[in-house]
């Protein structure tokens, strides 16, 4: 068939080859983000070895957008299908991965006797398209998994949202709430607020075109009434000014809910909030 230079069928043929290099990338993508994704399945290894890992949305689910608006703040909420201690079942330990960041493993938590419910609200940073997991390991030895596909790019090298010497001011400074309506013995939302830069040391300055220095919060750990609540191990994977909600189980006495934070530059941060009957 000879196409003459303004034929619209020639400029479509030649669209359809123009865009068949993206299309099979995208989708080699796609594949490579299933479960044989090399860095996932180190990261299981490592984590799990070859124990089984089932997906139960009605035991955890993860909460992700489709598509990040701010790949620096993508945030996610990890549920779990019931409070701890319901029908003798609890997660022991939440596990974090974001599959294609250059550190994959986001964070650790170890949920103590204080703990309510095993849900988490944070906020990531997202480097490549691909999967976000959250594993729950059950006190019956179980593990369940729940993975959401997010499309954002580019989180972990992105500038800081304010600059060093606004940073450096407020850095360490945290602030805990909680709810006020809870009743006693039931789980009760809580958060933790921390101003750091949670910088990732892969941020080019465009002054100096060096990149800027690692440090970010390494451990959170927070305990209520003289009880674990939780122990945190996270990296920079968790965005600048790292932000929990999560859930502690309301004493009929009240108590003192404590916040120890500490970073990669050896600095130790603590808050205390004292919480009524």
């Amino acid at each position: 068939m000879k196409f003459l230079p303004s034929d619209p069928s020639r400029r479509h043929v030649l669209g359809l080859l123009l865009a068949a290099p993206a299309v099979a990338r995208a989708q080699l993508r796609t594949a490579e983000e299933l479960e044989d994704n090399p860095r996932w399945l180190q990261q299981r290894e490592a984590l799990f070895a070859r124990r089984p890992i089932a997906e139960d949305e009605s035991l955890l689910t993860l909460q992700a957008p489709a598509r990040a608006e701010d790949a620096a703040v993508v945030p996610l909420a990890i549920r779990a299908g019931f409070a701890q201690g319901e029908g003798g079942l609890s997660v022991r330990r939440l596990v974090l991965v974001i599959d294609n960041n250059p550190s994959p493993l986001a964070a650790m938590v170890e949920y103590g006797p204080a703990s309510g419910r095993a849900d988490l609200e944070t906020r990531v940073r997202i480097d490549e398209y691909g999967f976000v997991r959250a594993v729950a390991e059950l006190s019956d030895g179980r593990l369940v998994m729940s993975k959401r596909f997010v499309k954002a790019s580019g989180g972990c090298s992105a500038p800081p949202g304010k600059d060093a010497e606004a940073a450096r001011a407020t850095l360490g400074r945290m602030r805990l709430a909680v709810q006020e309506d809870a009743a006693a013995g039931q789980p009760v939302r809580a958060q933790l607020m921390v101003s750091h830069p949670n910088d990732s040391g892969l941020v080019m300055d465009q002054a100096t075109r060096l990149y800027t220095k690692a440090q970010f919060v390494r451990r959170i750990e927070l305990a209520y009434a003289g009880r674990p609540l939780l122990a945190a191990t996270v990296d920079f994977s968790i965005s600048e000014n790292p932000h929990l909600r999560f859930w502690l189980k309301a004493e009929p006495r009240g108590g003192e809910l404590v916040a120890r934070v500490d970073d990669t530059e050896g600095r130790h941060f603590e808050q205390r909030l004292q919480l009524g009957a």
